[in-house]
């Protein structure tokens, strides 16, 4: 089904606004499911849509959470069937999280540094792949331009969740996805 070229995925996670932020108390429609959450952007009020994506720009799983879920949850069941690279951004920095997932799942799991911590000592080749984390924005993107998963005025949860399932499903079928080129990073070292 889907094809693991060299182990190397990409997670991020993205919001689903269900309704403008001024009628988040008038909203019925959702009451019990979303929650307010925090991006990097400002609030909203919906779902969050967790992805994890391989270097070909393919959906390896995704997850729905509410709009208040840590981004760092939903990991260890995301990953459980993948193996080895998951290159994530700040949101995701968790000591106990990396060392879970090399210890459970033989995981190496790379988190972007904040520009107050002290960077590690990193492979080349895991530092230029890290830089390649605009594989899974593209995806978010297409995901919410093309095949339009993010609609705030749904009448009812089952119709959003399938307009969210028939997007993402929309996109796997999309012939051009965005990928990466990765022939500089099999080439041995001297």
């Amino acid at each position: 089904m889907f094809r693991l070229l060299y182990g190397i995925s990409f997670i991020d996670a993205t919001s689903l606004k269900v309704c403008h932020n001024r009628r988040i108390h008038s909203n019925k429609v959702f009451g019990g499911l979303a929650a307010r959450g925090k991006t990097s952007v400002g609030w909203f009020y919906g779902f969050k849509l967790h992805l994890i994506v391989n270097e070909l720009g393919e959906l390896l799983n995704v997850q729905i959470t509410a709009g208040n879920k840590d981004d760092r949850k939903p990991v260890e069941d995301l990953v459980k069937k993948l193996f080895g690279k998951v290159f994530a951004d700040k949101g995701y920095i968790s000591q106990p999280l990396t060392d879970k997932l090399r210890e459970s799942y033989g995981i190496e799991f790379f988190a972007k540094p904040k520009r107050n911590m002290k960077n590690k000592l990193m492979r080349l080749t895991d530092k230029l792949l890290s830089r390649k984390r605009f594989i899974i924005e593209t995806v978010i993107d297409q995901l919410k331009n093309i095949s339009q998963i993010e609609y705030s005025r749904h009448r009812s949860p089952v119709n959003c969740f399938v307009n969210i399932l028939c997007g993402l499903i929309a996109y796997c079928h999309q012939p051009k996805k965005p990928s990466l080129h990765l022939d500089w990073a099999l080439q041995p070292t001297a």
